[in-house]
């Protein structure tokens, strides 16, 4: 079990403490959402997750296999449904190294599919994720 504490420090924003290791976060409302979009909004820290729980998933598998995924990179791009307001869809652009053989490729693929964070998202949040290779 892991505690995470939030604070609301007025105008929107939260303050927020991982229990473990004491590392801080702050929060905004979005631009659209009566906020100043300052900081990252608690639906921008879905995407963050999403593409870093992508990331540290595959690395946990490849570097048990003694493979580096040093550099690869997750961009996740949140789009937002008006009524009701939630997230609509989370399209995530996968760049990971040529030199991977292409059974490794498809290894990694569906380590991605099946992040946690992807996995506890609603079946109505759209999560197209796109791989590339470079």
């Amino acid at each position: 079990m892991v505690k995470i504490s939030a604070i609301y420090a007025g105008e929107k924003h939260c303050e927020l403490t991982h229990g473990p290791s004491g590392s801080l976060l702050d929060t905004d409302a979005p631009k659209d959402n009566q906020g100043k979009g300052e900081k990252f909004s608690p639906t921008d820290l879905v995407g963050a997750a999403l593409a870093s729980c992508i990331l540290t998933t595959m690395a946990i598998v490849a570097e048990r296999d003694g493979v580096s995924l040093k550099g690869a990179r997750a961009d996740a791009q949140k789009e937002m449904n008006a009524q009701p307001r939630r997230i609509a869809r989370l399209s995530v652009q996968i760049t990971l190294p040529q030199t991977l053989s292409p059974e490794y490729r498809k290894k990694l693929e569906n380590v991605a599919l099946h992040c946690p964070v992807r996995e506890s998202l609603h079946p109505d949040v759209e999560v197209p994720l796109v791989f590339t290779y470079a």
